[in-house]
């Protein structure tokens, strides 16, 4: 079984929103984690995705928003779920500047996983 914390999406938010960003940036290390361990590809790391979309000055997030939405629906699959591919409305919404709420439906995704 494996472990991940589950998040209040309010509050997530509201955090972001008072730190101008800084709690933002953790909230996406920890979920991309999450999501990592709970598709099984251990190679999915938050870190790696933050510096990389640091690194291409953002543009790696919409790779990023494609691929989440691929492993939360693996992660579904593997646990006979119905599986929901999200990839491209995350990417959707990360073009139109809206990550948080990609962040906030990825996060609803891995609690109900959890």
């Amino acid at each position: 079984m494996v472990h991940v914390t589950q998040r209040n999406i309010a509050v997530s938010i509201i955090l972001t929103l008072i730190t101008c960003g800084i709690y933002g940036i953790y909230w996406f290390i920890v979920l991309t984690n999450d999501v990592g361990k709970l598709s099984g590809d251990h190679n999915f790391t938050g870190g790696k995705h933050f510096l990389l979309t640091l690194v291409t000055c953002g543009i790696w997030s919409y790779v990023w928003a494609y691929q989440v939405g691929k492993q939360v629906q693996e992660a579904q699959r593997q646990r006979g779920m119905i599986a929901s591919d999200n990839s491209i409305l995350y990417l959707v919404l990360n073009f139109f500047g809206l990550g948080i709420v990609t962040y906030a439906i990825v996060q609803l995704d891995v609690n109900r996983l959890a």
